[in-house]
This record gives structure tokens, C-alpha cells and sequence, in this order.
């Protein structure tokens, strides 16, 4: 069967791609929809339909511009309603692609529309499952989401509603069949993705602890719902784009292409209170920055920090990037519903100092300076990882204040005191590092290399409990 895999690291997303005899299918497509488009026409193949496994959460799906590109047919499972038109397939439906065919299973849970679909083969032989975020490799999707778009629907209602779907629907299907889930690890969606991102069915009837036989519904729902962390705020505004629709992305970049000069850069600025959004990497960021801008780099979790901590989707932005990556910047934003992207630094931050405008900047220590040098009774040290990677092994002595929860917690920085900053590798520390910056604090450094370097040294740390047990 000829299925592929479109993995986006970034977002920790698949997508599939589907073909058979010049007809293909794209199940769960991201934003930007050309690399589909081009996958079909080096087949000579023209795509049929676009399978959706439920309204995502963590993107904005590209059915719609696919849609209105190929004038393919969207396909949602049982109970969708959105507000423009698809096929509503019923349980149990067959759809053809060429000479394979594709089986809705409605597997509500996750959310209440919440589709498998079973691939199977021109021999008739069943291949695989393309499970969405019902069942991923090690794990099974988080059933608290739904209820932030629909109060109705308890995380307690959704997750019984998953125990019966992953037992009546997916557990009695063959142990052969491969699981082509649609995020692995790193997905918010989840809380103990693995690594892998295929796996047959068999094993993780084996291994996955969602699906022992032996669980009772009540054992199942206290297991889903345990260790659950809330979800990063972007979510219901992106089920809602998915639901409503959206404007189409290539109009969208139309109005972010917009290069401006420094000067021009800074009257759009303070015109319209637009957040500068520094993209580059934060030790080229720590060098030197335009005054308030916040930086979340391109290479991390992206599209996860922004969504965390810009709190308004509809916030206007003005890009800082390394020269050649303004569209990948206006782009990954858009995958997450930011699409109020306003014009970017035409030059980049070099163009900012050969114009003379002010430049900030962020001092930095390396793990050994810390050691070395650091008055520990006169400092503080803030931890910025997650509470369970702190429980986990962490600086004894530090203070935990997790980078999502730092606007709620800036009253904990005194300003009349010398701050450490650390996180994991230093990328979430200057995410925290500039938005101290931008809300006036200059009172502190930041650990280069963070707790991975910090363990190298002979600093004393708390014992590692592995982060597992603690969920």
C-alpha cells in the first residue's frame, strides 16, 4: 500500500498521504498546503479527498485552502458540523481511492467527532489505522480539550467515551494492522507520546497502558485524566478556525511580506502597539535585540511558546529573523492561528545597527561561571522547566516558576537582587530573559546551556526521580 508519513517535527504532527492508480487522499494536512500538492502531481495523481480525524487543537489544518486548490472533498467523521460544506461520513462508510479503499470508524473521545479511518489494500487486506489523536504510540489523546470550546463536554464524559471507543473499535482489530497516529512525542495533545511516531497495533496492545484489557472504565478514566496539564491557551481558538474556517493563507502572507526599514519599522511599531517577535536563536538574540521585543526561536518548540505566551491570537506582530526566514517565521504562526503578522525588519538586526537605533542585550554565564563565581546567599536561581522536569532532578536551592506560568508570577523577580535564570538548554530561559527585559527588570543573567550544563559541574542537585513515576 502506498502510504507516506509527513512528519513535522516542529509541531510533532503527521500528516498521510494516500495513492492508488492516479487518485490520492491527505488525511489531517497542515497550513501550508503546496507540499501536498506537489507530493500528487510528481504521482500524476489527483487528490480525491481530505480526510480529517477530528477538529485540531494545536494547528490550523489546511483542508480548506487544499480544498479550494484541488477541489478535493473534505471529509469529516460522524457529528461534525462546521460552517462550510464537507461530506459528514457515517460510521462504518467506504470511501475509494483508487483501488484501496478507506473505512470510517467513529471512535469519539478525544472529541466527540473523532474519526479512525482503516486503509485497506487493492488485495482487500486491512494495512493500517490512522488513528488522529484517539490513539498515538504510547499513549491515547488527552479527553480534557473539548471542554474548553464546549463546557458540556467533561474531560470526565470524553474520557468514558474513549474507553469504549478504543475497546469496541480499535482493540478488536487485527494485530497486524499499523497505527498512524497524528502526533508523537512532543505533541501537547498527549502526555507520554513515544519517540516513534509508527508502531502495529499488536505491540501497542502490549505496551501502551491505555489499552490493557484487565483496565476497568473507572481505572482507565483516573489513568487518562492523571498528570494532565493544562493546555496551552491557543487551543480553543484553533478548534474554533477549524470549525468556522479561516482566511486563506496565501493571503494572509500577502499582508505579512511587508519589509520594512528600521525606520519604518519602529513608527509601525509604536503606532500599533504591535509585538516585536524576535525569531533568531538566543544566543544571537542575547548579543543584541531591539528594546521590548520577546524572543521565541525558530529552532525549538516554536509554535508551542508562542501559543503560550502570546496570549492574543489576534495579536499584531512585527518579525525579527535571520536574513531568509521571514516566510518560514509568517508561516509557522499562521500553522497556529497567528495571523495578524503586520511587516518584518527587511535586513534583519543587522540592518537595526548600521541604522544606529538602540540595542538591547541579555549577559550570560556559562555553568562553570556559576559554580565559580556566584554568591549563592545573595542570589536567587529561577528554574523555568516544567514542574515535573524540576521534581524530576533540579538545582537544590533553585525556585521553580515554569516559563508558561511567568506572567503570573513576575511579583516572585525582585528587582533589588541578582537573578540566575536557567531552563533545560537556554532556549525557554531567554524566552523568560526577554520578557523580564521587556517588563523592566535587568537585574540578572542567564545560564548558557542551562541544567544540562549545570549537571557537569559539582553544584549540588537533588537525586533523579524519573519523570514517568511522578505521573
Amino acid at each position: 500500500m502506498k502510504i507516506e508519513q509527513i512528519y513535522t517535527g516542529c509541531i510533532a504532527h503527521a500528516a498521510y498521504y494516500l495513492e492508488s492508480n492516479g487518485e490520492a487522499a491527505i488525511f489531517d494536512p497542515l497550513r501550508e498546503v503546496q507540499p501536498y500538492i506537489d507530493r500528487a502531481f510528481k504521482d500524476n495523481a489527483k487528490i480525491k479527498y481530505i480526510f480529517l480525524t477530528h477538529f485540531h487543537a494545536d494547528f490550523v489544518s489546511g483542508h480548506l485552502d487544499l480544498a479550494n486548490k484541488t477541489n478535493a472533498k473534505i471529509v469529516y467523521g460522524p457529528t461534525a458540523k462546521p460552517a462550510y460544506e464537507i461530506i459528514t461520513a457515517e460510521d462504518g462508510q467506504i470511501f475509494e481511492i483508487g483501488n484501496y479503499k478507506v473505512k470510517v470508524i467513529h471512535t469519539p473521545g478525544h472529541t466527540m467527532e473523532s474519526t479512525t479511518f482503516l486503509l485497506i489494500d487493492e488485495n482487500g487486506k486491512e494495512h493500517g489505522i490512522i488513528t488522529g489523536d484517539t490513539l498515538f504510540i504510547g499513549d491515547v489523546g488527552r479527553p480534557d480539550l473539548a471542554q474548553h470550546v464546549v463546557a458540556d463536554l467533561t474531560q470526565d464524559k470524553l474520557a468514558r467515551h474513549l474507553y469504549h471507543s478504543l475497546r469496541t473499535k480499535i482493540m478488536p482489530l487485527s494485530d497486524d494492522l499499523i497505527v498512524y497516529p497524528n502526533h508523537g512525542a512532543g505533541s501537547a495533545c498527549g502526555k507520554m507520546m513515544s519517540k516513534e511516531t509508527t508502531d502495529t497495533l499488536g505491540n501497542q496492545k502490549k505496551t501502551n497502558y491505555a489499552l490493557n484489557p484487565k483496565m476497568t472504565e473507572d481505572e482507565f478514566v483516573t489513568a487518562v485524566l492523571t498528570g494532565l496539564t493544562n493546555p496551552p491557551a491557543y487551543f480553543p481558538a484553533n478548534v474554533l478556525l477549524n470549525i468556522n474556517g479561516y482566511d486563506s493563507l496565501d493571503a494572509i502572507l500577502k499582508k505579512a511580506k511587508t519589509p520594512l526599514n528600521p525606520t519604518e519599522f519602529e513608527v509601525v511599531a509604536n503606532e500599533t502597539r504591535a509585538l516585536v517577535l524576535d525569531t533568531r536563536d538566543a544566543s544571537e538574540f542575547a548579543k543584541g535585540f531591539i528594546p521590548n521585543s520577546i524572543n521565541i526561536g525558530l529552532d525549538g518548540s516554536f509554535a508551542m511558546w508562542v501559543g503560550e505566551m502570546i496570549a492574543d491570537i489576534k495579536q499584531e506582530i512585527l518579525l525579527v529573523t535571520e536574513i531568509g526566514k521571514e516566510e518560514e517565521s509568517m508561516v509557522r504562526l499562521s500553522r497556529i492561528g497567528y495571523d495578524h503578522t503586520i511587516g518584518y525588519l527587511n535586513g534583519g538586526i543587522t540592518s537595526w545597527k548600521k541604522a544606529g537605533f538602540e540595542l538591547d542585550t541579555v549577559n550570560r554565564i556559562t555553568a562553570k561561571q556559576l559554580e565559580d563565581t556566584v554568591d549563592f546567599d545573595a542570589t536567587l536561581i529561577f528554574d523555568v522547566r516544567k514542574k515535573s522536569e524540576f521534581l524530576s532532578e533540579h538545582l537544590i536551592g533553585a525556585i521553580n516558576v515554569p516559563l508558561n506560568e511567568i506572567n503570573n508570577h513576575l511579583a516572585e523577580f525582585p528587582k533589588d537582587k541578582k537573578l540566575i535564570l536557567h531552563c533545560a538548554g537556554g532556549y525557554r530561559s531567554m524566552i523568560a530573559a526577554s520578557i523580564l527585559k521587556q517588563r523592566g527588570w535587568d537585574n540578572f543573567v542567564d545560564v548558557i546551556g542551562g541544567f544540562a550544563e549545570i549537571k557537569n559541574t559539582n553544584l549540588l542537585t537533588s537525586d533523579y526521580v524519573c519523570p514517568t513515576t511522578l505521573l
